[in-house]
């Protein structure tokens, strides 16, 4: 039967804890750093193409949280402050800062229609576009909104990125599989191949890391798995969906033929789900599907 998923408390609790990272990043564009930078003595400047490859700033909660993926192709820069540094801007700078973050398409945006409860702490950091009202948060406006305010806006932004729906846990389900079905992660990072590769090696682990496609098809080959025509999915086998170039795009685990377990992307907010065929077809049935088998 097909319900709704819900997170514990003290998932959520991890959530907000981790959702604005510790350093708060903005974006500028070439012709935009000459207006800051009298501003910028407590400011790391990077140039954007050096960012790309900066170990600290790949990590996947922050690209995760300011979306790197949406940003507009002319950054230029990206200045790393402190929390607190944008608020001791002077008014007007800060506010052409905040409406730069919006032109260019960074993250942790949000309407000011998303906020519940207590809100005071939102109105120096509030700036309109097009009419409607939003808030850029960093790190020091965060931890200044209520408690109930971060929960509320939290459980929104993780329903915008699945519906948090999932089926009963099939009884042919392996054991140790059955703690992480419809749960969720306390951290970002684990992604659809980390969780196939934890259901066929038993490895624990695995299941927390973000495994890529060649990682991938490796351990698939040293667990023996090959490719079969297409036939009756059995309990236990590997599909995988990829895209023209044949690069993997999606995998799930076999649990009896009709049900998967599955995950849906990288964030703390997709969970480790139970799925069935149909929902799995629906999402990437316009890719080219392949079943591995264990021999």
């Amino acid at each position: 039967m097909k319900r709704k998923l819900k997170p514990t408390p003290d998932i959520l609790k991890e959530w907000i804890k981790s959702y604005v990272p510790e350093k708060d990043l903005f974006f500028l564009r070439g012709t935009d750093l000459d207006r800051f930078k009298e501003y910028l003595t407590n400011v790391l400047v990077i140039p954007h193409e050096e960012f790309k490859n900066h170990s600290s700033y790949k990590q996947v909660q922050f690209a995760n949280s300011y979306e790197y993926w949406n940003l507009s192709k002319d950054i230029a820069y990206v200045l790393v402050a402190q929390p607190g540094w944008v608020n001791h801007l002077p008014a007007e700078k800060k506010i052409e800062l905040l409406h730069i973050q919006v032109a260019v398409g960074r993250g942790l945006i949000h309407p000011i229609s998303d906020f519940t409860g207590d809100t005071s702490s939102l109105l120096n950091n509030v700036i309109d576009v097009k009419g409607e009202e939003y808030a850029v948060l960093h790190k020091a406006m965060w931890e200044e909104l209520s408690y109930r305010c971060k929960e509320d806006l939290i459980t929104d932004i993780a329903q915008e990125w699945e519906d948090w729906t999932c089926f009963d846990v099939p009884p042919q389900t392996p054991h140790h599989i059955l703690p992480f079905t419809n749960t969720f992660p306390s951290r970002a990072g684990s992604n659809c191949l980390a969780a196939t590769l934890f259901a066929i090696t038993l490895q624990e682990w695995i299941a927390h890391e973000w495994v890529h496609p060649q990682t991938f098809l490796q351990r698939l080959a040293l667990e023996e798995y090959h490719v079969i025509p297409s036939q009756e999915l059995m309990a236990g086998y590997v599909v995988t969906w990829e895209n023209t170039d044949g690069i993997i795009q999606h995998a799930s685990y076999c649990i009896d033929g009709q049900y998967f377990f599955n995950k849906r992307g990288q964030t703390f907010f997709n969970a480790w789900s139970i799925v069935h065929l149909d929902d799995l077809k629906e999402d990437w049935g316009h890719l080219s599907m392949k079943t591995y088998r264990k021999k």
